[in-house]
């Protein structure tokens, strides 16, 4: 009961979503079925939850508790939600292996080049280093970004373009400004997984569509349109996480006719665009941002202690927008991060430090495959680019588990479910391939999986 009203506090069960299947929590909470039809029946007499004939258990939304993004346990004891990852990647202990996370290596980043962009600020006048920034953000930056747009053949005018505190805070004020409680959102299967806990916190209901190597399943993708009326499609284009796949110009033509066809708006991070060594197609290219909103950031590739992200929309929109940044951040994001980006992006060490990511990430991205295929992990596709593996787990091990025994062991994995909103990953993993070169990682891959395999056995034996 308390693993439940965990996950209501934390809106990764909002109202009408349903709850895990009875034989499936038993799993999780490691109890007898019974134990979890009695925990239910408890939380649909306390309201919280209501019984479907043949179908199972659905959150009623009456009595929920306060949002509650964390609560004090062990990284054994806490439920593998969207939350997990996160948690366990951002509090590590020092030394930790973290093949689960989502940034690269320190000592991949261009830290020379951060540098002397720090060292230049501290030249710099006065205001850039007290006062507070623009209600778009720096002109320097923005400059630079519509130059950058324009080579990816996306024409953007200076009112379309504003700069945020962070790419997570773009999607934030976009749900803010687009979303009201019970709105229906759909995203990928499997999707990023702090796109489901953001929009949670939104009281959104969501729903999900399977990805494919090109796309998604554009079958798929127009019965749920069709169905549901999504207000938003949220979705990663060019290397989508967690998959590494890319969007195809066919999926991509379906996508945009299917979005106007009813009227569904539609938000492309495109944080991963610099990864690819030959662009993909791009929804807010083929769209000229009519209906659809590009947002990104720069953490991956040069600094996440440097936050600051950017939404090209409408310039409607953008106004709107650029308010509610002001009612929440009074203003864009500092002058010290936007000049420290504008410096660093301007300069020519920028292209070298990607081309060089380019070379290292295509080499590591062989060897870790290669390592992972001799414990019978094995890759759902090979990416063109970028720093994920979505990788298939030998039969018989699910990656929430496998999660669980590993970070006992200081190694932070990704397993499959907390991308999946209908929970059909269980047996995938993702894996960041700059962060999986240590040879521990194998050998507590290798030796958790054997003790799955002999409590396995054992269960066997007992039943």
């Amino acid at each position: 009961m308390a693993a439940i009203r965990a996950r209501l506090a934390s809106r990764t069960l909002a109202p009408g979503d349903r709850l895990p299947s009875i034989r499936g929590f038993a799993a999780t909470m490691k109890v007898s079925p019974s134990t979890v039809v009695e925990a239910y029946d408890r939380l649909a007499a306390e309201g919280l939850i209501r019984a479907r004939q043949g179908s199972g258990f659905y959150v009623t939304g009456g009595g929920l508790p306060p949002l509650a993004l964390t609560r004090a346990a062990s990284p054994q004891e806490l439920v593998v939600d969207p939350f997990w990852v996160s948690r366990q990647s951002l509090d590590a202990e020092p030394g930790a292996l973290k093949p689960g996370c989502g940034w690269l290596p320190a000592n991949w980043m261009p830290e020379e080049a951060l540098r002397r962009g720090f060292r230049a600020l501290a030249r710099a006048e006065g205001a850039i280093l007290t006062d507070y920034g623009g209600t778009r953000g720096a002109s320097s930056l923005r400059r630079l970004l519509l130059g950058r747009f324009v080579e990816a053949g996306l024409t953007v005018s200076p009112e379309q373009l504003m700069l945020t505190g962070s790419g997570t805070q773009a999607l934030d004020l976009i749900c803010r400004f687009l979303l009201r409680p019970g709105d229906v959102v759909l995203v990928d299967d499997p999707c990023y997984f702090n796109f489901q806990a953001l929009l949670r916190a939104h009281q959104v209901r969501v729903v999900s569509v399977p990805y494919t190597p090109t796309g998604p399943d554009i079958a798929a993708f127009e019965n749920v349109v069709a169905a549901e009326r999504p207000r938003v499609y949220l979705t990663n284009s060019g290397l989508h996480n967690p998959t590494g796949a890319s969007l195809s110009p066919q999926a991509a033509y379906r996508v945009l006719s299917t979005a106007a066809g009813h009227d569904m708006i539609i938000v492309e991070d495109d944080i991963f665009a610099d990864f690819e060594p030959e662009p993909s197609s791009r929804l807010a290219s083929l769209d000229g941002l009519q209906r659809v909103i590009r947002i990104g950031s720069f953490s991956k590739t040069l600094s996440a202690a440097v936050r600051c992200g950017y939404i090209a929309a409408r310039a409607d929109w953008v106004e709107g927008l650029v308010d509610l940044q002001v009612a929440t951040s009074f203003g864009g994001p500092g002058p010290v991060s936007t000049e420290l980006l504008a410096g660093v992006l301007a300069g020519g060490s920028y292209r070298k430090h990607m081309e060089e990511l380019h070379r290292r990430l295509a080499q590591t991205r062989r060897e870790v495959t290669a390592r992972l295929e001799t414990l019978g992990i094995r890759p759902w596709l090979m990416p063109k680019g970028g720093f994920y593996l979505w990788c298939r787990l030998p039969e018989g091990v699910d990656s929430a588990e496998l999660a669980r025994l590993a970070v006992i062991k200081g190694v932070v994995l990704a397993p499959g479910n907390v991308f999946s909103v209908a929970q059909t990953a269980g047996n995938f993993m993702r894996f960041n391939v700059a962060q999986s070169r240590d040879p521990r990682v194998f050998e507590v891959l290798r030796k958790a999986m054997a003790t799955m395999r002999q409590q396995g056995a054992v269960e066997a034996v007992c039943d």
